[in-house]
């Protein structure tokens, strides 16, 4: 079990931490014909725009309410009915999503009386969906506005089924983590379909930015889950959550359409897809499918033969709570030994996250405590390359942003070919720093060895010719 830390310093220092309106946008873009829009500042705005576009190297809708130093004092309803209305004739979207900012959370503006106010002025609103979401970012992180902001739209959106009314045993809802890229997400879709269950993702970025061209240019989101497909979530026999973030969502979604539900904290490792998997078979009714018996040697052989590169490493990982947790765990057993861990808010996972301690805390947190304990791997957001370089040491990139290197949203971590993959990628970059240095691996022979391969290995070098 890990204590968790709160940061003591000042100011943040290389930030790891990203604020909760930008994560409740982020979700909102996972719906079909979405504009999501900040009510603050343009300032707000725009800045997470410029971390979303250098993220996934693609146009992103996202609007602002761009309040002014008088209307923050005086209050934002002519600000809000403004864009409200601009957004609504000009493109044409199926919903408009609200997320507020520090700012007007400090003011206390009431914007769901604003939208009540909205709609009985303006009838062609008066059924328009509009969901509005508290995301204050003076307090808690990306991840919240993500678990937030899913949830409201469980509760705004799905429909409450008639009283009786079957369930359809063929179909499950899918309520995935922020810390899941558009590539995860299709290989999830591909795991539940090849069970004969068919999946509604709840947001569904592998819908809109999983980097494809469209047709004809729109200027909101070019994909994801329509608001009528989230009606009828109801309708589905199961809800699955991925991530400890997702409970709040697929609890609301149990309670109000009876569908039963699931949480799996983790999809990277070995035995979080083997309860994946089982649990899929069990529910669809169906065996598992021979190419995934297939994959699981596969991953199972990778792990015996990346183990002589990984374990016995001492990593340093920075991320949000989720995503340290699966990746930090599944690292965990391949020998490989959580020494420095650095988050951006609280959660439950932590409990059993193995290692001593994790501080909320920032990159500089992360790299002196990398520096004064020896850690030999180093794993964040592309905010961490400088440290790493400064360190010395092998340096992956995970989680957001990522905006020095080309694929992130395509980058694979869940089921047994993304956590095979993934074991393969670090692994080689330690092999890579050992080649850099002039170092021996367990694949070549020892400066003055006669005959014998590196101790840690079981077979002599001369095997591998």
């Amino acid at each position: 079990m890990a204590k968790l830390v709160p940061t003591k310093k000042a100011c943040a220092v290389n930030p790891l931490k990203m604020s909760q309106p930008i994560g409740g946008a982020l979700a909102f873009m996972g719906l079909r014909g979405c504009m999501p829009l900040l009510h603050g500042s343009q300032g707000c705005t725009s800045f997470g725009l410029v971390l979303f576009v250098r993220h996934f190297k693609e146009a992103i809708p996202l609007q602002t309410t761009a309040m002014s130093e008088v209307a923050t004092v005086l209050g934002g309803l002519e600000n809000v009915e403004q864009a409200i209305l601009n957004i609504f004739n000009r493109t044409k979207p199926e919903i408009i999503g609200i997320c507020s900012t520090g700012v007007t959370e400090t003011k206390g503006d009431d914007v769901d009386g604003y939208i009540k106010l909205i709609r009985a002025k303006y009838p062609q609103l008066a059924d328009f969906p509009l969901v509005y979401v508290s995301t204050p970012d003076f307090k808690d992180a990306f991840q919240d506005g993500w678990e937030k902001t899913v949830a409201k739209m469980v509760e705004a959106l799905v429909k409450t089924p008639e009283p009786g009314a079957a369930k359809d045993p063929a179909r499950i809802n899918v309520l995935p983590g922020c810390h899941m890229t558009p590539g995860d997400l299709d290989e999830l879709r591909t795991i539940i379909e090849d069970f004969g269950l068919v999946p509604s993702f709840l947001p569904d970025l592998a819908g809109s930015l999983d980097g494809h061209i469209p047709d004809d240019f729109t200027p909101t989101t070019i994909g994801g889950i329509g608001v009528d497909e989230v009606a009828t979530m109801g309708e589905a026999a199961w809800t699955i959550g991925i991530g400890a973030q997702m409970r709040r969502a697929a609890e609301a979604m149990e309670k109000k359409t009876g569908s039963k539900a699931r949480v799996f904290e983790r999809l990277c490792g070995l035995a979080p897809n083997d309860d994946f998997i089982m649990f899929l078979s069990e529910v669809s009714g169906r065996p598992v499918p021979r190419k995934y018996r297939r994959q699981r040697g596969q991953l199972v052989d990778a792990m015996l033969d990346a183990h002589f590169h990984l374990g016995g490493r001492k990593l340093a990982i920075g991320a949000e709570p989720d995503l340290l947790f699966d990746v930090g765990s599944m690292l965990h057993e391949m020998g490989t030994h959580i020494v420095a861990a650095v988050t951006t808010t609280q959660s439950p996972v932590f409990e059993r996250l193995p290692t001593e301690e994790v501080l909320i805390g920032d990159l500089e947190d992360l790299e002196t405590l990398a520096k004064a304990r020896g850690c030999d791997l180093f794993l964040t957001h592309s905010h961490g390359r400088q440290g790493a370089e400064r360190l010395g040491i092998p340096f992956h990139r995970i989680g957001m942003p990522m905006f020095d290197r080309l694929g992130a949203g395509h980058q694979l971590s869940v089921g047994y070919r993304g956590t095979r993959d993934l074991i393969f990628t670090l692994a080689n970059l330690v092999i890579k720093d050992h080649e850099d240095n002039h170092e021996p691996t367990p694949d070549t022979w020892r400066p003055g060895a006669e005959g014998h391969g590196h101790e840690t290995g079981t077979t002599s070098a001369a095997t591998h010719h």
